[in-house]
């Protein structure tokens, strides 16, 4: 699949989602090896076996081998998934439009033209504003919103939007231009057939962030 740039269009930020969904992830995986190997020590040892005479050292294979299953579960059906879910959402913004990508295997995406925003708004509950992240709202005159959900930074991406709205020509249209891989937006070489004078934007310090 290939996804074009529109002529004339710049990459102004690309950003994921703020990774405190990820806090949960990463302690399962911090902390469930290193449990499981304490009890697979503890097993080894006879540990079980003191505790229940019953349980004889035949059992000890079995144990190690349901401790190790145990964190592959937590792994793979917990951790891995979500942290695949996190890396799959990216929010793009150019110089004409904002685009949400969601999914790694399976894709989909919306975008918002620039020029159809009316107003830009945020919403914070408050672990939001301890980490500077939020939800950005994009008031396009027809019914729902569009939501960019756990924006990291977000004041500093609304005010990119806002600017970018304001730096929109007047005079130019964005027509099909150079074509770029699906995702590969940040490997955007440059503006293409656009006046010098109605070059929407310049790329500001620290414009991108890949977080």
């Amino acid at each position: 699949m290939r996804k074009e740039l529109l002529r004339g269009e710049q990459v102004i930020v690309i950003t994921r989602r703020q990774p405190r969904m990820l806090f949960g992830p990463a302690l399962a995986f911090i902390l469930v090896p290193a449990a499981a190997a304490f009890a697979c020590a503890w097993i080894v040892k006879g540990g079980p076996g003191k505790l229940l005479p019953v349980i004889t050292s035949d059992w000890t294979q079995w144990l190690v081998t349901a401790c190790l299953a145990l964190v592959a579960i937590v792994l793979l059906g917990y951790s891995l998934p979500r942290f695949i879910r996190w890396r799959g959402i990216r929010y793009i913004l150019t110089s004409g439009r904002i685009v949400a990508r969601f999914g790694m295997l399976r894709r989909g995406d919306w975008q918002v033209p620039l020029a159809a925003v009316r107003s830009v708004g945020i919403q914070q509950s408050l672990l939001q504003r301890i980490l500077r992240s939020g939800n950005i709202s994009l008031d396009t005159g027809h019914p729902g919103e569009a939501v960019l959900a756990d924006v990291p930074e977000v004041g500093k991406f609304r005010s990119f939007i806002l600017d970018a709205m304001a730096e929109l020509p007047t005079n130019v249209r964005f027509g099909p231009g150079a074509v770029q891989e699906a995702g590969d937006f940040d490997s955007f070489a440059g503006p293409v057939d656009y006046p010098d004078a109605a070059l929407p934007w310049d790329m500001r310090e620290g414009g991108r962030d890949e977080r």
